[in-house]
């Protein structure tokens, strides 16, 4: 399974703010790299962001203080 930036599970790229629930999605279908990839290629708008490499590394930066990990 991808891993999301950081290590972190893939499924944590997605956004599950407000467009998410209008579109009546649920988090549990989101889980495998397949199906991320599949839902962010239909709705790029949902793509956690920023993601910000460094040195072969990368984070969500959302938080702005989860780049202290890349610093």
């Amino acid at each position: 399974m991808l891993a999301g930036p950081g290590g972190s599970p893939v499924e944590d790229l997605v956004r599950k703010d407000k467009r998410f629930a209008e579109l009546k999605l649920n988090s549990a279908d989101y889980t495998t790299t397949a199906a991320v990839v599949a839902l962010l290629e239909e709705h790029p708008e949902l793509m956690q962001r920023p993601i910000v490499m460094r040195a072969g590394r990368a984070v969500i930066a959302r938080p702005p203080e989860k780049l202290d990990a890349l610093f």
